[in-house]
């Protein structure tokens, strides 16, 4: 997309004016499970009406980063990519004409109110989403002030904007809110059009049963073919995202000649990834129901039984692996992993594996750092046979799975401390990104561009975890991964 035009503007500004819809791990395993096309139709719908959402509050923000952040030609190179594919939801075509009785069964008749979706004495065995709780990460993160997302988890319902109730929808109000002020969305009071969605839970129910029974028209398949087709192309097309962005920070550090960055932009940065991920996160469930085989034990890439032990075992590997190419050893320190092999729990194991990964690579580095007495490092062979262990212990709690790596590399200085989780801040030496790389970010080489503990602490956030880091200058580094087990927390939505 060379620019972005006033007519598309408007529209921008229209979608970010509402709140997103977030999402938990429990909500998507219930949705997607033995999913038939009709499962996949009210999926496509919302996403068809969330995605542009997402993508418009992340074109907006990019457009007003402040100190000319936004003028740097990478982030440019962004906000275009999230324009187009704002563009090309918003233009997709909506859903074709449907036979009564099976708009019916898709719309299902509403539940009394009070009905809950643990109430096994209602008449009709409807399939409505448990909601979410609040994401206890919250509490952590700091946003911009935001009034329309402020004031959507408060929702329990259905309610009024001051110009009536809104089904969820934000290109359904478009044309109302243009012929009312210049459609922008950007009023001198930004609630006063149609700003209120009707959270996942209340939209999206049916009987359970009679999705799975109705024979469906080739065309609710096609229009669900072509749907994931467009969320594959999108899904490619932002795949750079994370290194483009970091490109764009670098040359706003040389123009500005900056050292570090600030916390508007580390808070900036925060939001920007941590959205990022919820959006690849929606795509890629999507996507793999409608591509992938169904399995007992997956939906869609959710693992309904993650193992804890084998997808930690396989981090160990790799991070081994990648520490003995990288400093040419014939065996990197050892890892002890004491973990229950029949720990498992609801998750995606992508994401963990993204997390302990980076993290080994960070202890494995530090100690093999420490005890290399040249420079440039020259390891003696008997060296790499005192490597102290590297200690990996995973815990089952009632509410979180914890993981504790422990190092003796040597620990990390008390007046670093405070710069840990800062985006671009590293003690690697590294002459910068290379302009044509295009791997995502679980592809990225983010060793030496201070990325790698930001970024899997968002991962451990996301769904309601964390990552802590303890310090003993002189010894070593204990970091612990907290993951919420339960399953329930809402996406912490930026």
């Amino acid at each position: 997309m060379e620019s972005i035009t006033g007519a598309l503007w408007d529209k921008i500004h229209h979608f970010a004016s509402f709140p997103q819809t977030g999402v938990s791990l429990q909500q998507m395993v219930l949705f997607g499970q033995n999913p038939s096309q009709g499962t996949l139709l009210k999926a496509s719908q919302f996403l068809h009406e969330e995605l542009p959402v997402r993508l418009a509050h992340r074109v907006k923000e990019l457009d007003e980063l402040p100190h000319s952040l936004s003028r740097m030609p990478s982030i440019i190179k962004v906000k275009n990519w999230y324009a187009q594919s704002f563009e090309e939801l918003i233009k997709f075509p909506p859903v074709p004409p449907l036979p009564p009785d099976i708009r019916r069964a898709l719309i299902g008749p509403r539940p009394s109110p009070g009905f809950s979706a643990s109430s096994p004495s209602d008449p009709l065995d409807y399939h409505v989403l448990p909601e979410p709780k609040p994401n206890p990460s919250l509490e952590f993160m700091q946003w911009t002030n935001d009034y329309a997302n402020d004031n959507f988890p408060l929702l329990d319902g259905p309610r009024s904007s001051l110009n009536g109730t809104f089904n969820g929808d934000p290109a359904s109000s478009y044309q109302a809110s243009s012929s009312n002020g210049n459609g922008n969305g950007n009023g001198a009071n930004p609630f006063t059009k149609l700003k209120l969605r009707l959270p996942l839970e209340r939209r999206y129910y049916s009987p359970n049963s009679s999705l799975q029974k109705i024979n469906y028209p080739p065309e609710v398949h096609a229009y669900n073919s072509s749907f994931t087709k467009v969320l594959e192309t999108i899904k490619s097309r932002h795949d750079p995202t994370v290194t483009t962005v970091a490109q764009g920070v670098l040359e706003w550090k040389r123009h500005q000649q900056q050292r570090r960055i600030g916390l508007d932009i580390q808070q900036f940065l925060d939001r920007f990834y941590l959205s990022r991920i919820g959006i690849r996160f929606l795509i890629g469930q999507h996507i793999a129901l409608n591509t992938q085989e169904s399995h007992p034990d997956y939906v869609g890439i959710i693992c309904t039984k993650a193992n804890v032990h084998d997808i930690v075992q396989e981090a160990i590997e790799n991070a081994r692996f990648v520490c003995e190419e990288h400093y040419a050893l014939t065996r990197s320190p050892p890892v002890q992993l004491i973990c229950p092999k029949s720990l498992e729990f609801a998750y995606v194991p992508g994401h963990l594996s993204h997390i302990v990964f980076e993290l080994l690579k960070n202890s494995l580095r530090a100690v093999v750092e420490r005890w290399a007495t040249e420079k440039p490092l020259m390891i003696p062979q008997d060296i790499e046979e005192r490597f102290p262990p590297i200690k990996v212990i995973v815990v089952e709690g009632k509410e979180d799975i914890t993981i504790k790596i422990s190092d003796e590399g040597g620990g990390i200085p008390r007046s670093a401390m405070g710069l840990i989780w800062t985006y671009m801040y590293t003690t690697m030496e590294s002459g910068g990104l290379e302009e044509d790389f295009h791997d995502s970010d679980f592809k990225a080489p983010m060793a030496g561009f201070g990325y790698g503990l930001p970024l899997s602490r968002l991962y451990a956030r996301y769904f309601g975890g964390d990552l802590r880091l303890i310090s003993m200058d002189g010894f070593g580094t204990d970091v612990y991964i907290h993951l919420n087990r339960l399953s329930a927390a809402r996406e912490p939505l930026p």
